[in-house]
């Protein structure tokens, strides 16, 4: 794929990404689903497995920021180690690729965990498990996270 076209189908990742954010949330499966569609090889199990991975993990805050950690899945999911190659070293060349993205992300928003995120975007952090917190995120955050979510599937696919 030459250069423009690999920048065009990342501007369409973003804006697709963006959308399902905005429509359906769980931001590491809107990174998931939009790789899918874009430039394939992440599977639907792949998708469901990154659904405990929103908010930080279990909705709690205190890990990555599940569009971090759902871009991580989806380099993996390419140039990860497979399961029958375990004995044949780390994959390190998977390890750069990731950590290319965490890189890229921090240096974006100077942070990589959830709590941290929800302090930027809105002061504070929330506690996701209350409903009242939640919408109240939900309110002060905007769409905030979901450009988050759109930056990184933008970032995935020009990685990939």
């Amino acid at each position: 794929m030459k250069g423009h076209e690999k920048q065009d189908l990342a501007e369409q990742a973003y804006h697709t990404a963006l959308q399902y954010e905005l429509d359906y949330g769980c931001c590491p499966q809107c990174v998931l689903s939009t790789v899918q569609e874009t430039v394939g090889f992440v599977d639907d199990i792949t998708i469901k497995a990154s659904h405990g991975l929103s908010g930080g993990g279990g909705l709690m805050g205190q890990g990555a920021c599940g569009a971090l950690t759902g871009g991580l899945m989806a380099i993996s999911a390419k140039y990860g180690r497979d399961r029958d190659k375990l004995h044949r070293g780390r994959g390190m060349s998977n390890f750069k690729k990731t950590r290319d993205l965490v890189e890229r992300f921090h240096t974006e928003f100077g942070c990589t965990t959830c709590e941290d995120l929800q302090k930027q975007f809105t002061g504070r952090t929330y506690d996701m498990w209350d409903a009242g917190e939640y919408k109240a995120f939900d309110t002060a955050r905007g769409d905030q996270c979901a450009r988050a979510t759109a930056l990184v599937t933008k970032w995935v696919v020009e990685i990939l």
